[in-house]
């Protein structure tokens, strides 16, 4: 069943019924900030970082106070931008755009070190017109990515299905890393595979290693190297 979730009128009726709090699909900041470190290290100045589909997620926020000076986010949803541009409004690190993710086009060709993407990919999926939209998003990915830029996508797409969608049309260098589907305060029940160790896999999608990857009840990230 396909819903509207690639329509602004769905996201600013959510929003306008969810005015206060924070919601953060999958993961939050502190869970992912060693894959960050790895690939997009806060160190390295002049570091510009797009999160597509950033909704009122507090991700942007903790990597705001991990010492990233330049996040651009961006949502389709007027309602929850202007929320956000209001109550980050003396952040001077953090700024915020209406704007369809898959129609970039107020971004100049590699105008971005990093993009992140914590379930926006999964939402047009979801969405109706959901092939063509994900295809025109990750062609905008990769067209304001820098030469040798990462497209991070946090999602629950397995690999069989995900590597093939990423590698159409698109030469990326794809590494693939894994973390635990966790609630607050709860701790895994088997051996986990470590965040900073990319997983190898065979041709298919499919997993070279058998043992704890098998029964994870796992989020998927793929970083995907612009070549």
């Amino acid at each position: 069943m396909t819903q509207a979730y690639g329509e602004a009128w769905y996201w600013d009726k959510r929003y306008a019924k969810e005015s206060t709090g924070t919601f953060d699909w999958y993961q939050k900041y502190e869970s992912l900030a060693p894959l960050l470190h790895l690939y997009v290290p806060p160190t390295t100045i002049h570091r510009r970082i797009l999160v597509v589909g950033c909704g009122n997620s507090s991700f942007s926020e903790g990597m705001s106070n991990d010492g990233y000076t330049n996040i651009v986010n961006i949502d389709i949803s007027s309602v929850v931008i202007e929320a956000m541009q209001k109550k980050y409004s003396d952040s001077p690190h953090l700024k915020y755009f209406e704007m369809d993710v898959t129609h970039m086009k107020a971004f100049e060709d590699g105008s971005f070190d990093a993009v992140i993407d914590k379930g926006t990919l999964d939402s047009l999926l979801c969405g109706h017109n959901s092939k063509t939209n994900a295809a025109k998003m990750l062609d905008e990915v990769e067209r304001v990515l820098k030469k040798g830029g990462v497209y991070i996508l946090i999602t629950y797409g397995i690999p069989a299905y995900r590597l093939r969608l990423l590698s159409e049309s698109h030469s990326w260098a794809i590494k693939l890393h894994v973390i635990d589907k966790l609630l607050p305060g709860e701790c895994s029940k088997h051996e986990t595979w470590e965040l900073t160790c990319p997983i190898p896999l065979n041709s298919d999608g499919s997993f070279r290693e058998s043992g704890p990857l098998e029964n994870m009840d796992v989020h998927y990230i793929y970083v995907c190297t612009k070549v």
